[in-house]
């Protein structure tokens, strides 16, 4: 049996400045928009990789003590945090060298979902 991730969903409060985060601010493509069952929702991302699923409502936001991130490889994290600085969007932790071969920082998304952008060298 073959198992593949085909998405990560988040309940955010403002689909439009998520997708301003997402979208504008990272550059995820958006695949599709669309309206189920009175909610909008949003896929992001590129057709072979695991997509980013935004879906507008008021149910609780996932807190930062569970512990939960979404992690971004990018081939440059000094130029990430320039884009970052250009943008003023914060670092909230980082950046950190956990391995001679991983460097990696935390930002947060409107919503407070922590999201990791890691450099492999």
């Amino acid at each position: 049996m073959l198992i593949k991730l085909n998405w990560i969903t988040l309940r955010v409060r403002d689909l439009k400045a998520s997708l301003g985060f997402y979208h504008g601010m990272l550059g995820l493509p958006i695949q599709r928009q669309f309206e189920s069952r009175g909610r909008q929702i949003a896929m992001l991302g590129t057709e072979k990789e695991t997509m980013l699923e935004l879906i507008e409502g008021n149910e609780s936001i996932l807190k930062k003590e569970a512990g939960v991130s979404i992690g971004y490889e990018v081939s440059s994290l000094e130029e990430a945090m320039e884009r970052l600085a250009a943008l003023d969007i914060p670092i909230v932790r980082g950046p950190i060298q956990s391995n001679p071969h991983l460097r990696f920082i935390y930002i947060a998304d409107p919503d407070g979902f922590e999201i990791q952008l890691a450099e492999h060298g």
